[in-house]
This record gives structure tokens, C-alpha cells and sequence, in this order.
């Protein structure tokens, strides 16, 4: 996990644009670079390092004595970048697993490149003797990528908007800035000026596809078919290999757990992995909530059942509103759910980067949207819609939950690894029958609980625990989180302001005084920025006004009075 920043085409000081590169300093604590591109003065790279494999030659931008004319920029992990290596028989200069994207471009260009990475990624590549620019990111948006682009060809890119949104340019007073989509990437002609123009812009993996990559790997040979028990073979195989690969680092790994089916199933897998690696520091998995919260109770359960050391951070609502302000700065969105559930995960990793050494986090996000976790797919009107469903989410995941998985852990450098967006893992679930893959006997994720059914790797009341609203789990029995923000913004948002929200807001306008709330915080952070979130997210064949699961009539908190 870094940061990375560049320019091209610059027509003000670079000395003072580079001052916007350390907006994203947060996400690449160990080291800092600027490089400017030779024959180009109005194109430079900036880099934030969080050093995670090859700490002595891991620095950005990427230059290969091989390859004098390539640069390249990226944040991510390649988890192939060996197997690639022993496969085509590159001779590497560094341990950087970065590295295979210069090897692979000089093989056989930017599309076969990009299709053979496994990993979770975003970069620049400039290619000088060609005269290319190339932008791509992975599959899910697991990795943050933005850019702003004028008509004349200046283009910026950044990890974060923050890293772009006082950057000036002559041609307009207002830089437009957006996300740029996972699973594509942008090819541009370099002009002799520094600027650029845009070429293509191509979608190079559906999430339902196998990857090219999967030719290459060395997962065991799954077995055909849609029998039940081959089903569940097969799911293990590649959940196993999906945690297996992600503990490529040099730095100490911990786990977030929450006590939920997710992230305990992660947790367990990750400790199984680890001593098989014969790795010799113990497994820390943390929790947080207020006091007597489900999740606490649940992941202390977990916890013992898997022999892992074990914390609990506590909050109370006062911190948890007195963070609203730094978290929605951190995630540059004001989406309810999204601002809801960041609370719990930015104050946890403020704690694990304070008082621990863990750097690496394995968590469960991604297994909601790609299992049918939500409380509201009871109510999908067939499978076949509720797989439909299913995909939407996975290609809006770098909107919601992959954005808050990233900015919260990012904005205090710890570097977060999702198993369960895995492209193997991800994309044989997706290739199951329709049926297969809704809620059963009205539990949700039936298809992944009952595949670890006889594992004992989690406790089976765990296993079969039912989906909690992430407000409610963190939160004590007495108060839920959801309830304690509703009283607070209350009182700082009356009905005149709710009246003239139309007006004030005409783009997305909040219909809660929560939303209201929210988007007052982020509009003083990142004005006239709004359309960065297109839509919020809400429960899909029910009549919603909030994105709370304890709106829905199926929804059964234990905590709920």
C-alpha cells in the first residue's frame, strides 16, 4: 500500500504542484520520492512508500537498467509477480513484485500485461520511447486510483483526490477530478509538449470471468462440475489460496475480526496459513465496539476457539462522533452506510498503527456482495435477480465498502488484504448455478457456511451466526450506534435546513438529517465535488429511506429492543 502521484504537461511550477502530493503522505509513511522525467520538465512522478516487500530497492518511480525508457508508478501487490518470473524467465533487478509489469510490458504489451496480474493494483507506466502513457487498475478497485484530465492534455493521477484537487492549470479555474474505474485501463499518446491525449480506454476483466492469470497459478486441480460436495471442495481450495498468496510480505500481519461469518472465517484460515508457513510470531486479531457489544462478545469467542492474541479496543459515542469530521475527510465520500460503518474501522486502525507493529491487515470485505450477505437478498425476487444484484455490487465495491476499506486503514499506512475478492475465489463463485448461491431456510451466505460446516475452523454458532448491522454490532445492547447518530444530528441539523435541502443540495439531496449532516462535512472538505459519489447505497425490492439493515422487517438484532 502507498501513494502514488503524476503529472503530465504541467503549465504552472511543478516545485509548487508537488506540494499536492503530500496531501496523500499518510498512505506511504516509510519513505518519499519526486523524480522528474528526463527530456520532459512539466512531467514528474511523486511516491509515498510503505515498505512491504524488498525494503532496500522497493523505491518509485520503477526504473529497470533493461528497460532505460519505462517508468512506472503503482500501488499494490502482484501475488504471481514469482510464478511470472520462473514462467517466462525474466531476470529481475529487485525483489519488488512490481517489477513483473515492466517484464510483462516489454513482452507483449499493456493488455497482456494487465491480464496476467493477480494481485490488487493501480499504476502509471509512461513508456518514453514509445510515446504512451498507461493507467490501470485491478478488477474490484481494490487499489484507489483518481485522475483529472483538461481539453489541452494535462493529466494528473493520484491515489487519493485529495492529491489532486488544488492543482492549478491555466486553462480552467475548477480541475475536474474522478475515479478512475477498476477493471479497465487508459491508454494515451505522449506529445513532445508533456501533455497528452487519450487513446482508449478498454474493460480488460468481468468479475464473473477466470483470469487469464489462473493458466499460470498453482492452485490444485479443481473438479468439474455442480455437485454439492465437489461445490464445497472446490470453494475451500481457492478460499485457502486466496489467503495463502496474500501473506507475501516482509512486515508483521494482523487480522481485523469482527465475530461475523467473514472476517472469522478469515482470521481462522489466516492462523492455519501462517503456522503451516512456519511464521513465528502469533496471529493479533482486534475488535472493536462499546461495551457488552455482539461483536466484541462474538470475536472474543472466535478468538479462543482459533488461539490467536487477541484485542479489544473500546470507543465510546463521543469519540465515535468526534471522529465524523477526520473520517469523512479520509474517505472523500458522504454516503450514509459508508460514513456509518467507517467509524469503528478508522479508530481501530488508529489503534493497531499506535500500539502494535502490524502493518499488513487481512480483512472480510467483498464477501457480503459476492455471497449475498445482504439482509434484503431474502426479499430477491428470483436468483437470477439476485445474481444480477450480486454483480452490481462487486462493480460498485470502490464506491462503498472497498473505498472505506481502504481510506480507513490507508490514512494511518497499514495496508489492507481482502481474500475474499480474490479473482480465482471471486470468479468461480460467480460461475455457480443461480440457485445455488441465494439465501436458504431464510440464512443468508448458506452456500458459504455450509462448505465449512465440517471444518471446525470457526465455532458453529459462529458459523451460523446471522448478519448484523455493522451498527449494531459495534454498539453496546442498550444504545446502537445507528440510534446514538440519529439523537446527535438532531441537534445539529433542524427541519429549515431539511426544507431547503433541494436547494442547497440539488445533486444527490440528503433526505435524513443524518445524510444532511454528512454531506455539510464533506462539502467543507471538497466543495462542489459531489458528483463523486453517483448514487447512495441503499437496499435493493424494498421501500427504503435508510441504508440501515435494522430498517428491513427481516432484520432480527439481538440487540434490538
Amino acid at each position: 500500500m502507498c501513494g502514488i502521484w503524476a503529472l503530465f504537461g504541467s503549465d504552472d511550477c511543478l516545485s509548487v504542484q508537488c506540494l499536492s502530493a503530500m496531501k496523500v503522505a499518510h498512505r506511504g509513511p516509510d519513505a518519499f520520492r519526486f523524480e522528474n522525467v528526463n527530456g520532459y520538465t512539466n512531467c514528474c512522478f511523486g511516491f509515498h512508500r510503505l515498505a512491504v516487500v524488498d525494503p532496500l530497492f522497493g523505491m518509485q518511480p520503477i526504473r529497470l537498467k533493461k528497460y532505460p525508457y519505462l517508468w512506472l508508478c503503482y500501488n499494490g501487490e502482484i501475488y504471481n509477480y514469482k510464478k511470472m518470473q520462473q514462467h517466462f524467465e525474466f531476470e529481475y533487478q529487485t525483489k519488488v513484485d512490481g517489477e513483473i509489469i515492466l517484464h510483462l510490458y516489454d513482452k507483449g504489451g499493456i493488455e497482456q500485461t494487465i491480464c496476467m496480474l493477480d494481485g490488487v493494483f493501480a499504476f502509471v507506466l509512461l513508456d518514453t520511447a514509445n510515446k504512451k502513457v498507461f493507467l490501470g487498475r485491478d478488477t474490484y478497485g481494490v487499489r484507489p486510483l483518481f485522475k483529472a484530465m483538461t481539453e489541452d492534455g494535462f493529466l494528473a493521477v493520484c491515489s487519493e483526490a485529495k492529491g489532486l484537487v488544488t492543482l492549478k492549470h491555466s486553462t480552467t479555474p475548477f480541475l475536474k477530478v474522478e475515479p478512475f474505474l477498476p477493471g479497465h485501463y487508459e491508454v494515451l499518446d505522449l506529445k513532445p509538449n508533456g501533455k497528452v491525449a487519450s487513446v482508449e480506454m478498454v474493460k480488460y476483466h468481468h468479475c464473473r470471468d477466470e483470469p487469464l492469470h489462473a493458466l499460470y497459478d498453482n492452485v490444485d486441480k479443481l473438479f468439474p462440475g455442480f455437485e454439492i460436495e465437489t461445490v464445497k471442495n472446490n470453494l475451500r481450495i481457492l478460499f485457502n489460496n486466496a489467503v495463502k498468496k496474500r501473506l507475501m510480505t516482509d512486515r508483521r500481519i494482523g487480522c481485523l475480526l469482527s465475530g461475523g461469518l467473514d472476517s472469522s472465517l478469515v482470521a481462522a484460515t489466516l492462523l492455519k496459513q501462517l503456522k503451516e508457513a512456519q511464521i513465528q510470531y502469533p496471529l493479533q486479531t482486534f475488535a472493536i465496539g462499546m461495551e457488552d457489544s455482539p461483536d466484541l462478545l462474538a470475536a472474543r469467542k472466535v478468538a479462543n476457539h482459533i488461539g490467536s492474541e487477541h484485542y479489544e479496543v473500546l470507543f465510546n459515542s463521543e469519540e465515535g462522533i468526534q471522529a465524523l469530521d477526520e473520517v469523512i475527510f479520509s474517505l472523500e465520500t458522504y454516503d450514509i452506510t459508508t460514513v456509518r460503518a467507517s467509524v469503528g474501522m478508522y479508530l481501530i486502525s488508529k489503534y493497531i498503527r499506535k500500539n502494535t507493529d502490524n502493518v499488513v491487515i487481512f480483512s472480510g470485505e467483498g464477501s457480503d456482495e459476492l455471497t449475498q450477505g445482504y439482509i434484503y437478498f431474502h426479499k430477491a425476487p428470483s436468483p437470477e435477480e439476485a445474481e444480477e444484484e450480486s454483480e452490481r455490487l462487486l462493480r460498485e465495491l470502490y464506491l462503498f465498502d472497498v473505498l472505506r476499506a481502504d481510506r480507513t486503514t490507508a490514512a494511518h499506512g497499514l495496508e489492507l488484504r481482502v481474500p475474499f475478492l480474490d479473482h480465482r475465489f471471486s470468479s468461480y463463485y460467480l460461475s455457480l448455478p443461480p440457485e445455488m448461491r441465494t439465501p436458504k431456510n431464510g440464512i443468508e451466505k448458506h452456500l458459504l457456511r455450509e462448505t465449512f460446516e465440517e471444518s471446525n475452523l470457526i465455532p458453529k454458532e459462529i458459523l451460523w451466526r446471522p448478519k448484523e448491522a455493522f451498527s449494531d454490532g459495534i454498539t453496546s445492547v442498550k444504545n446502537s450506534w445507528f440510534k446514538i447518530l440519529q439523537e446527535y444530528v438532531e441537534h445539529q441539523v433542524d427541519d429549515a435546513m431539511m426544507a431547503n435541502a433541494a436547494q442547497k443540495f440539488p445533486f444527490n439531496t440528503p433526505k435524513t438529517k443524518e445524510g444532511y449532516y454528512y454531506r455539510q462535512i464533506f462539502e467543507r472538505h471538497y466543495p462542489g465535488r459531489a458528483d463523486w459519489l453517483s448514487h447512495y447505497w441503499m437496499p435493493k425490492w424494498i421501500n427504503a429511506t435508510d441504508p440501515s439493515a435494522r430498517t428491513l422487517t427481516h432484520y432480527k438484532s439481538a440487540t434490538k429492543a
